[in-house]
């Protein structure tokens, strides 16, 4: 089992795990904002058992990965997995990607992987594309003031905004009768913090005003599009309809009440599901 750094064109140190036989088809994790791959344990694991070879990477300025200034963007996004995946030469690939990790994989497989012919199918599980911000092209979306609030936040008490998200929207542990998970929480803002404050500024907006539409649409890979009709983060009337109607080879499921952490809160659901795409 590798823990690794590969050194991107133009300079940054991106940490990856790559766990499994070399020969095994691989699965590769693109993780949200503003956590790591470690969000990805539960699904390492599961896969890791299946025979699978399992990569997952941070992304820049967060977890392990280096903390520079510049390039918290999903052109460099892309880019940074590209260099890992170049580095590793995986073929026949399967992406999965959650919330901003969803638009990682959109722009990795628009502009990288499949002309590189790197990539089997794609899954893109409560995943932001194609916009999250409100505009005349994207009426649905949510308006410039939701997400400056989370900047100022962010800005303010960085610590205590990212408990607050962990603990209420983000698992819907705010709603009536959920099952709080002390651990899960904890484990969030572990993630959220080894990162760097500026990475996870940028990230707001590389996350909410990136139009994706294009690379959807440029998508040919069986791909499947998930997300919980519960979502509190990523509303997926916005996000994964819009997706099922923009990339042409797609299948969409969509779970009753279940929330944006749908892949930690109810991974026993979910994963037996991204297998049996996986092996369609």
């Amino acid at each position: 089992m590798a823990e690794e750094f590969v050194t991107t064109k133009d300079g940054v140190e991106i940490f990856y795990k790559d766990w499994g036989p070399k020969d095994a088809q691989p699965i590769a994790f693109h993780h949200g904002w503003p956590l790591t791959a470690d969000d990805w344990d539960n699904q390492m694991l599961y896969f890791l058992d299946k025979g699978f070879r399992v990569v997952a990477h941070d992304r820049r300025g967060h977890g392990r990965s280096a903390q520079v200034s510049d390039g918290h963007d999903m052109d460099h996004y892309a880019a940074d997995a590209s260099a890992v995946y170049e580095h590793l030469d995986l073929r026949n690939a399967v992406h999965i990607g959650h919330s901003t990790g969803g638009g990682e994989v959109a722009r990795y497989v628009a502009r990288h992987g499949q002309p590189q012919g790197r990539v089997a199918k794609a899954i893109l599980v409560s995943a932001v594309p194609p916009m999250m911000v409100k505009s005349d092209s994207n009426p649905g979306g949510a308006p410039m003031e939701v997400f400056d609030g989370l900047r100022a936040a962010l800005a303010a008490n960085r610590a205590q905004f990212f408990l607050n998200l962990a603990s209420g929207p983000f698992y819907g542990f705010n709603r009536e009768g959920a099952k709080v998970s002390q651990g899960t929480i904890t484990n969030w803002w572990r993630q959220g913090m080894m990162g760097s404050a500026k990475a996870h500024y940028d990230g707001i907006k590389a996350f909410s005003e990136t139009d994706q539409t294009e690379d959807l649409k440029a998508i040919t890979v069986p791909t499947l599009v998930t997300q919980g009709d519960d979502d509190q983060i990523v509303p997926y009337k916005n996000a994964v309809e819009l997706q099922h109607k923009l990339v042409k080879n797609s299948e969409i499921k969509i779970y009753k009440g279940f929330p944006h952490g749908m892949l930690t809160t109810h991974a026993d659901v979910i994963n037996p599901d991204l297998l049996a795409f996986i092996k369609s």
